[in-house]
C-alpha cells in the first residue's frame, strides 16, 4: 500500500486520515488542497475502515481518541503492518495515550491546536518519511529526564500493572497463570530494580506512581493540576 519507492517525484504524496470528526477531515482537506506535494487520498473513522478502502496511500494521520475505543498502540501497529508510517494528530492531553503511540513507532505527535503552517509542514515532512519532532513526542519517548529506566521484563510489567492497579497478589497470580510465590518474587525484583534506579517503590502507592510514570498504567483522568 505504501508507494514511496514507485511514486514519480512530481506526484503528490497521498495520505489517509483516521479521524471520527468530519469537521477535522474537512479542515485538513482544505489546508492541503493547494499543497504542491501532499493531498488527502482517503479518510475513515477507524483504522479498519481506512485499510478496507485499499487506497494507494503513502502515509496515515491518526487521532488518538476514536469513538470505537481502540488502542493507539494497536492502531499504529496495524497501520504500519499495512505499510503506512503514521503521524499522530490529536487534541488529547493524556500523556499515557501519547506514550502508547510513541512506543508503537510513530513519526511524531502533533497537536490539533498547532498553527496551520506548522501542521502543513509537519504533514509534508512525515509524508516524506521524516520524523516530526515535537515537545509532546519527545516527552512521551524520554519522559522525565530524572526518571531512570529500570529494564523490566514483559512478564514483570504485566505483574506490576495488575498489582499496582489494585489487584492482590493471589488475584494477579490467577490472571497471569503464575503461582502466588512467583508473583511475590517478581514484586520483590521489581522493587529492587526501582530501588537501584533511585526511584522508591516499597509501598503499593509508590508502585502505582512508578507504573504511571513509565506508561504501564494510564494517568488518571481526574488528576488535579
Amino acid at each position: 500500500m505504501n508507494n514511496h519507492e514507485s511514486r514519480p517525484e512530481h506526484d503528490r504524496y497521498r495520505i489517509g486520515i483516521v479521524e471520527d470528526h468530519e469537521s477535522v477531515v474537512i479542515g485538513m482537506r482544505a489546508m492541503l488542497a493547494e499543497h504542491p506535494a501532499v493531498e488527502v487520498g482517503a479518510s475513515a473513522a477507524t483504522v479498519a475502515d481506512l485499510l478496507a478502502q485499499q487506497a494507494a496511500l503513502d502515509m496515515a494521520i491518526l487521532d488518538l481518541r476514536l469513538a470505537d475505543g481502540s488502542s493507539p498502540m494497536t492502531n499504529v501497529e496495524e497501520l504500519r503492518a499495512a505499510g503506512l508510517e503514521t503521524l499522530v494528530f490529536t487534541g488529547a492531553e493524556n500523556p499515557y495515550l501519547i506514550r502508547l503511540a510513541a512506543k508503537a513507532g510513530v513519526l511524531g505527535v502533533l497537536r490539533k491546536s498547532a498553527p496551520t503552517n506548522v501542521v502543513i509542514d509537519a504533514i509534508a515532512a512525515a509524508a516524506a518519511g521524516e520524523p516530526v519532532v515535537t515537545t509532546e513526542w519527545a516527552a512521551a519517548i524520554d519522559g522525565d529526564p530524572a526518571l531512570s529506566a529500570v529494564g523490566l521484563s514483559a512478564r514483570q510489567c504485566d505483574v506490576l500493572a495488575l498489582y499496582a492497579s489494585g489487584e492482590k497478589a493471589d488475584r494477579v497470580a490467577r490472571l497471569t497463570g503464575l503461582t502466588p510465590s512467583t508473583v511475590n518474587d517478581y514484586l520483590r525484583r521489581i522493587r529492587a530494580k526501582y530501588h537501584e534506579a533511585g526511584r522508591p517503590a516499597q509501598t503499593k502507592v509508590e508502585l502505582y506512581q512508578r507504573a504511571v510514570e513509565d506508561g504501564w498504567l494510564p494517568v488518571p483522568e481526574n488528576t488535579v493540576r
